[in-house]
């Protein structure tokens, strides 16, 4: 297993690392993303668009920063605080991946750390 670090998304808020790839770094595997800017560490709470997309570009800095890039994305997990809030997350989300569709589940958890709207983890293959 090789860590893999970034500073163009937010450092761990607990003790874990921002991702990690399988040995010989085919496989990408990120850790939970929160909607945290990386610069200010501040979480992104005034829209679940807003937040939606921190997470989405969160994951893929460090999905970039483990050799992948967006369309080596296979497989998707996101946690939202409120599952009312599905329609709104799949519009950011359609716009972000675009004509490419990985895996995905989505499911409702009671509690974020920090408070987070939503968290989002990525499988992807390195390039």
């Amino acid at each position: 297993m090789e860590i893999i670090q970034t500073k163009k998304a937010p450092a761990a808020v607990g003790p874990y690392c921002q991702g990690a790839s399988s040995q010989g770094k085919k496989l990408i595997f990120t850790s939970g993303q929160l909607p945290l800017c990386p610069e200010s560490g501040e979480l992104v709470t005034s829209s679940i668009k807003d937040a939606t997309i921190r997470s989405l570009k969160n994951v893929l800095a460090v999905v970039e920063a483990g050799g992948g890039s967006l369309e080596s994305i296979i497989k998707v997990n996101i946690y939202l605080n409120d599952i009312n809030d599905f329609a709104a997350v799949n519009e950011v989300y359609e716009e972000f991946f675009k004509e490419h569709k990985p895996a995905r589940s989505c499911l409702e958890v009671a509690k974020l750390p920090k408070g987070g709207l939503l968290e989002i983890e990525a499988i992807a293959e390195a390039n």
